[in-house]
């Protein structure tokens, strides 16, 4: 009897350290929708066509930078699912295809939605699903909103900050400037106008002339070019996206209407933006940007450039390196793959909302020097700085310090 007693003892003990030894590695892996031992499934939706399919570049340069994670063995071991639909910056389509991602697919979280207006389509739905809407493709101030939406966080910065910056750079250096300003009739128009407006301070309505908006769906914006310049103004806000904003320049240069003028960053792009208008029309105009600008020569020896270009010739050799969409979608989707990271073994959804929340001073690829991203639980806006930079020949060249509304 004693010794079955220390027999059963025995090997009570040994089935115990068994437990405690494989407890650990049971208790670290923890799985949302669409996570298995082997996958992550993300999901997204992008504009491919309509007109602002030159955003849908975005969504190519993120499913390239997947593939390339792909191929150095995931993360932790498991192999990205990249779903990535086409919503032609359609609202009600998003929403319909944002429902797919999640209650059909069952992805783990929707990674970079792209535009303002279909990301405001699908916030309530993500955030009462409890779906992470993880770097939103946009600038809209309304995705740092944690204790309304704690399931949405941002990327690109402020569209009110970059507007406001713009009044101030126009108060500081223009004489008895006389204002117009062109503006997407819609959420992200709006956003830039407040922030400008905010910007001229008490001055506002005395140095605004005109106002022209225009429908994303519209043909052109020639109408509006034409209005613009009869009010006289000296200096001209080009608040669009990609298309119009290529229209406008060029429309600008063909009635010789010769302001100062300002670009939104969203649609400075010298591949789909600046080329397209003719760059004899770009001359001088002037944006302010986070990112690299891949044209620019200053960048040649430079080690994230030089990176970026390598993956490019490899993942993408038939796109055009030119478009500032190609950084964009790479800088995100490596945002999306640290975020990823970090959550370890316990990639549930509360956990990726988490990590992407507790971000401390990361360093991202192709963002301009200096500037690197944070969040914290009451603050989802990753990055909030900007420097000017003004279109000389066939590239933007910086100049001028990091900006930030803050530091105003």
């Amino acid at each position: 009897m004693k010794g079955e007693t220390g027999m059963v003892r025995s090997i009570a003990l040994a089935l115990l350290a068994l437990a405690v030894s494989a407890a650990p590695g049971l208790a670290e892996k923890r799985y949302g929708p669409g996570v298995t031992d082997t996958e992550i499934k993300i999901g997204n939706t992008n504009p491919y066509s309509g007109n602002a399919s030159a955003y849908g570049q975005n969504g190519r340069a993120e499913a390239a930078y997947y593939r390339m994670i792909n191929d150095q063995g995931g993360i932790n071991g498991r192999k990205i699912v990249f779903i990535s639909l086409d919503d032609s910056y359609s609202p009600p389509k998003t929403v319909e295809l944002t429902r797919q991602l999640v209650e059909r697919d069952q992805v783990l979280l929707i990674a970079a939605p792209l535009g303002t207006a279909p990301n405001i389509a699908i916030q309530k739905y993500l955030n009462q699903k409890k779906v992470p809407q993880l770097f939103a493709g946009s600038g809209a101030s309304r995705w740092d909103d944690p204790s309304h939406f704690p399931w949405t966080i941002g990327w690109n910065p402020s569209y009110h900050t970059e507007g406001y910056i713009y009044a101030k750079h126009i108060l500081a250096n223009v004489k008895d400037p006389k204002i117009a300003i062109l503006r997407q009739n819609d959420d992200v128009g709006m956003d830039y106008l407040n922030g400008v407006m905010e910007g001229l301070g008490q001055q506002a309505d005395k140095l605004v002339a005109e106002i022209a908006t225009y429908e994303v769906t519209d043909p052109t914006v020639d109408s509006q070019m034409l209005q613009l310049k009869r009010s006289g103004a000296n200096v001209f806000i080009n608040i669009t996206t990609p298309k119009f904003g290529a229209q406008a320049i060029k429309k600008a240069g063909e009635i010789g209407w010769k302001p100062v003028q300002y670009l939104v960053n969203v649609a400075a792009s010298v591949g789909a933006v600046m080329r397209p208008a003719g760059l004899e029309n770009g001359q001088g105009i002037l944006t302010a940007d986070y990112k690299k600008d891949t044209t620019d020569p200053r960048w040649a020896d430079d080690a994230e450039f030089k990176e970026w270009q390598a993956w490019m010739e490899k993942y993408q050799p038939t796109a055009n390196p030119a478009e500032s969409a190609n950084v964009t979608g790479y800088a995100t989707a490596w945002g999306v793959v640290h975020v990823l990271r970090q959550c370890g073994d316990d990639l549930s959804r509360e956990n990726v909302m988490r990590q992407a929340a507790n971000l401390h001073k990361v360093r991202v690829p192709m963002l301009l020097p200096g500037i690197t991203v944070s969040t914290s639980p009451k603050d989802f806006a990753p990055i909030e700085s900007l420097q000017f930079a003004r279109f000389e020949g066939d590239h933007w060249v910086l100049f001028g310090e990091l900006m930030s509304r803050e530091a105003e």
